[in-house]
């Protein structure tokens, strides 16, 4: 294409969408803050162009092109897991697994950049199918060996953000106890951080089993396990209906082996 033909693309797209998407200048042209936040969507839609082309030119028609995404990490594992799941099980390619966990999964889903999303949280009075997965139990650990007893020093402590339940809990186990703590968006790297660095946080069981059977870590003394609930978001008319409800089968067996 030319780019007078891109200009004129460029021009079109910004005059449906009433906005400008570009902040032009002398030096040239960059993204505008509605540009930034329309590159998502974007993107999103380039790829679901290409999914489509590719089902339609042949030898695709029997391959998912089911979107998910999770807003938590510590399913990222499960998102992999039933991915190979259902190729094994149907033989189909996989779909498109989604990490940005600083996506509101609910709207992407009512929006249909998702298929289906993992989560903690239902927005209320959703118009949105909800399945109820196992909750993982999560359990404070730590580098070394702690009571949680009054007048006791507690170490730095791996904040997690799991959500507003997650937040009550520790305030409820931990009011005012340990001044030092450092927030962290990944379990896996929080894990990680708190093995090289030391502390305590709190985890999944699944995620630090062999490393309180190896004495790496330790389960505080005294201290309650969090429940922490997982649920799938779907859009009720999505066309792939029959396929999320495979995936959701898939979910729930990959679930109850994880006990």
């Amino acid at each position: 294409m030319t780019q007078t033909a891109v200009s004129a693309r460029i021009k079109a797209l910004e005059a449906a969408l009433s906005v400008s998407l570009f902040e032009r200048g002398p030096s040239g042209a960059r993204l505008s803050a509605a540009g930034r936040q329309f590159q998502p969507h974007a993107e999103q839609m380039v790829r679901t162009w290409d999914y489509a082309a590719a089902g339609l030119s042949g030898g695709g028609a029997d391959q998912l092109a089911l979107r998910l995404g999770a807003q938590l990490s510590v399913w990222d594992r499960l998102l992999v897991d039933v991915a190979v799941w259902l190729e094994r099980e149907q033989g189909k390619l996989p779909f498109t697994l989604n990490y940005d966990h600083g996506l509101n999964m609910a709207e992407a889903v009512e929006q249909r950049l998702l298929d289906m999303a993992i989560v903690s949280e239902v927005p209320r009075a959703t118009r949105l199918g909800v399945c109820d997965l196992a909750p993982d139990r999560l359990i404070l650990i730590s580098t070394e060996q702690l009571s949680l007893v009054a007048g006791a020093d507690l170490p730095l402590f791996i904040n997690l953000e799991f959500g507003v339940d997650y937040d009550a809990h520790v305030q409820a186990v931990l009011p005012n106890r340990t001044q030092q703590h450092i927030v962290l968006g990944n379990a896996l790297m929080g894990l990680r951080y708190l093995k090289q660095r030391g502390g305590m946080g709190y985890f999944p069981v699944s995620m630090v089993s062999q490393d309180l059977a190896d004495g790496i870590l330790y389960a505080v003394n005294g201290a309650p396990d969090l429940s922490l609930t997982c649920k799938v978001l779907y859009l009720l008319d999505n066309p792939a209906l029959p396929q999320i409800q495979e995936v959701l089968r898939g979910m729930r067996l990959l679930r109850a082996e994880q006990g």
